[in-house]
């Protein structure tokens, strides 16, 4: 999330939404539910049981009309929308098909792409510098280069697309990624669930109920560029194999299962009083859909719910790294560069588990053609603040907003005529004046995962700016990022206190952003001689004014 420490965050708007209802006189019927996304055991851990007692508490406090039966629970209910042939196929013809025949969804090359009318997209830009909304365009892909070498343990990408649209963005958008699931767990799925005969027919969404004219009835479950398409298709590109199941799946699709041992033990996941079990289940092991089904080989779901069941495929956001002149080829054409982290890894199971999106990018060749979307990300930077020192923590993959945003400020500087080719007095004092940014960028090694090394000694001579790397793992003990701001509490003191300078924090969701939180209130307190309570107030205050923005994940 963007803006403040998420922890203080969490749950906000339903507190709020509480307090006031509070204050118009409503009153309380039920306490209300607080989610932790925290949690070991996610989400449920804590709606779950609420969820329950909530229900049981309605149904004593405001009983059904006497004579009114309750639907039961072992009940399946009709979906809004099934799948069914498409009627030109029920006549002989596939003419209708989504991606133009009866040719199998291409994985990597892009053609399925050819499907979509390409939208045009103004090169203009709000006064804020903000994209309004999320626009999508045709991308080529050009570069996917390993900065890490291939000893270390983890793969990191750089990876350049160009779009011939005429479209402009700023520092902090991101770029949406729509991954496709591989051809073989595709394979696996039609297979074990007896789908490989109708594949590759044309079929559509049908709704269940004959007049679908009223205002509220729902949209199909999938929005699809056509009015037909495959289950091959649905499967590659609209529907997740590889996500982690929810208990909305367990209960589903045990009503597909003439075993009562497999479906006595898919209902027990439902269940509160087997969460724990669900955890070390599905999101401890990082079990997937797709093995799920093939461990509960009873389960035969009608290819007419697939949608129903498997849920929806999303795209993956990744902030833009480039920025300023790396915002347009040699030729014109826009450019969008990544810095993505691919996901992999082994469970307590032993087994390799890799990020659907990340693996997708993984295997992309240079050439390959996709669909993304550009949006404005959360940092909501603007060129009047151009010439405001800021300060830019961003360990790992979230130096990428970082990048861009050091890249933007030396155009901006080109603009205004600011620019030098060798900077020697930006240094001065550990601070410079006007525009100076500072980078605290974290990483492993300096010789394994130093992204941008070349790059930030070229930029410190072109421009007002000082980037303190912390090398966690090359001596005896570990340096962070928040350590460095400790050490260097005077400049950031001075820059952000004296200057008015503005901080951005970007990277992980995890104990970084309380960490440098954290360091930034010791900085206030111990250099400009606040207690705690009033170092607290600072950030607060800076956070109102938007000298505080933060972009985690």
């Amino acid at each position: 999330m963007a803006g403040a420490d998420p922890l203080t965050r969490f749950n906000w708007a339903a507190r709020k939404l509480h307090k006031r209802l509070l204050q118009l006189g409503a009153k309380e019927v039920y306490p209300r539910g607080e989610a932790d996304e925290q949690h070991d055991e996610g989400l449920d851990a804590s709606f779950v049981p609420w969820s329950y007692d909530f229900r049981h508490h309605l149904l004593t406090k405001f009983p059904l009309a006497e004579g009114t039966i309750p639907i039961s629970e072992h009940v399946l209910l009709d979906p809004k929308w099934t799948l069914a042939l498409c009627q030109n196929a029920l006549n002989g013809s596939s003419k209708q098909l989504a991606n133009g025949g009866d040719e199998r969804t291409s994985f990597i090359d892009g053609s399925a792409e050819a499907k979509y009318e390409t939208e045009a997209a103004k090169p203009t830009r709000t006064k804020s510098a903000a994209i309004s909304a999320t626009q999508h365009l045709n991308v080529t892909l050009e570069k996917n280069r390993r900065l890490t070498p291939s000893t270390h343990w983890q793969d990191v990408r750089h990876l350049e697309f160009s779009s011939n649209h005429p479209i402009a963005y700023g520092p902090g958008d991101v770029l949406t990624i729509f991954p496709k699931n591989f051809p073989e767990d595709v394979d696996r799925l039609l297979q074990r669930l007896d789908w490989t005969d109708i594949a590759d027919k044309p079929i559509q969404f049908t709704p269940t109920k004959a007049d679908i004219e009223e205002v509220f009835y729902p949209s199909p479950p999938i929005s699809l560029p056509g009015p037909c398409t495959t289950i091959r298709t649905l499967l590659t590109e609209h529907l997740d194999l590889t996500a982690i199941p929810r208990r909305s799946f367990f209960s589903l699709i045990a009503h597909f299962t003439g075993n009562q041992f497999h479906k006595d033990r898919l209902l027990e996941f439902t269940k509160p009083e087997y969460i724990d079990e669900l955890y070390d289940y599905t999101t401890r092991p990082r079990r997937s859909i797709l093995e799920v089904l093939q461990e509960f080989e009873s389960v035969k779901v009608p290819w007419q719910w697939a949608a129903n069941v498997l849920p929806e495929l999303r795209g993956r956001q990744f902030s833009i790294a480039s920025g300023g002149q790396l915002r347009k080829t040699p030729d014109g054409s826009a450019r969008f560069e990544l810095l993505v982290a691919i996901v992999k890894y082994k469970t307590v199971i032993r087994k390799i588990r890799e990020g659907v999106c990340t693996r997708y990018l993984a295997y992309l060749p240079v050439g390959a053609k996709l669909r993304v979307g550009l949006q404005q990300g959360g940092l909501a930077i603007t060129k009047a603040e151009s010439e405001r020192p800021i300060i830019m923590i961003g360990p790992g993959t979230g130096v990428a907003p970082m990048r861009s945003l050091v890249w933007e400020r030396l155009q901006w500087a080109k603009e205004r005529g600011t620019e030098v080719e060798e900077n020697t007095n930006h240094h001065a004092n550990g601070v410079a004046g006007t525009g100076h940014s500072l980078l605290f960028f974290g990483c492993r090694s300096e010789t394994a995962d130093y992204f941008y090394q070349d790059e930030w000694q070229d930029l410190q001579r072109r421009m007002p700016l000082t980037v303190h790397p912390a090398f966690s793992r090359d001596q005896g003990h570990k340096v962070y990022v928040q350590n460095l701001i400790r050490q260097q509490s005077d400049s950031v003191y001075r820059l952000l206190h004296d200057s008015g300078g503005i901080v951005y924090v970007c990277g992980s969701s995890g104990k970084m952003p309380q960490a440098v939180r954290a360091a930034l209130a010791d900085v206030f307190r111990d250099v400009g001689r606040m207690d705690q309570k009033d170092a607290e107030s600072y950030m607060e205050t800076m956070e109102k004014e938007g000298r505080y923005k933060q972009e985690t994940w």
